[in-house]
C-alpha cells in the first residue's frame, strides 16, 4: 500500500520563486523535480499529514505532487493563502482539490466547492476527509509564499 504524505511550509524570499523554494524547503520537498498530477488517491494509498517530508531519495529526482501554491509580493496585499482538501472511500479511491489566493476564508470555500463537485461526478462512497490550509503573512519587504503538497511515495530517477 503506497503512502501520500501532506506537507506544507511558508517563507519568504528576495524574488518570487526564492520564496517559493523556501516554502518547499520548510516542507522538506525542495531538493525535487515536482511533477503535478490530477488530483486522483489511488484505490490503495494511505493519506497522512505529516508537515514536513522524510527523505524520499537522492537530490534531483521525480518526485509526483499535488500542490496548493500562493505567492505575494511586496507590494500586494497578503496573506499568501494555500489549501488542499481530501474526500475518499474509507478503503478506496478519492480526490484532492487544492486552491491558493490572498483570503483564507474564500480559499477554504473553493477547495470545499471543488471536493462537493468531484464527489458528485463520482459514484463513490466519500467518507473519509482531510483538509490543510497554510497561511503566511505578507511581508512589506520581500516575496511571501506558502505552499501544501500531497506527495506521492518516494522520489522516481528522471533520466
Amino acid at each position: 500500500m503506497g503512502l501520500i504524505r501532506v506537507v506544507w511550509g511558508t517563507a519568504t524570499g528576495s524574488t518570487a520563486m526564492a520564496s517559493y523554494d523556501a516554502a518547499l524547503a520548510e516542507a522538506n520537498v525542495h531538493d525535487y523535480n515536482l511533477v503535478s498530477v490530477s488530483s486522483v488517491v489511488p484505490a490503495a494509498a494511505t493519506v497522512e499529514a505529516v508537515g514536513e517530508a522524510p527523505d524520499l531519495g537522492p537530490a534531483g529526482e521525480r518526485l509526483t505532487v499535488v500542490e496548493g501554491r500562493a505567492t505575494v509580493g511586496p507590494d500586494e496585499p497578503g496573506p499568501a493563502v494555500a489549501s488542499l482538501g481530501w474526500s475518499r472511500e474509507p478503503d478506496g479511491p478519492g480526490i484532492f482539490y487544492e486552491a491558493s489566493g490572498t483570503d483564507p476564508e474564500a480559499v477554504e470555500a473553493r477547495v470545499e466547492a471543488g471536493l462537493a463537485a468531484g464527489r458528485k461526478l463520482r459514484d463513490w462512497d466519500f467518507d473519509v476527509e482531510g483538509r490543510r490550509t497554510v497561511t503566511a503573512s505578507a511581508d512589506d519587504e520581500a516575496y511571501t509564499s506558502a505552499v501544501v503538497l500531497a506527495v506521492y511515495g518516494e522520489s522516481t530517477p528522471i533520466l
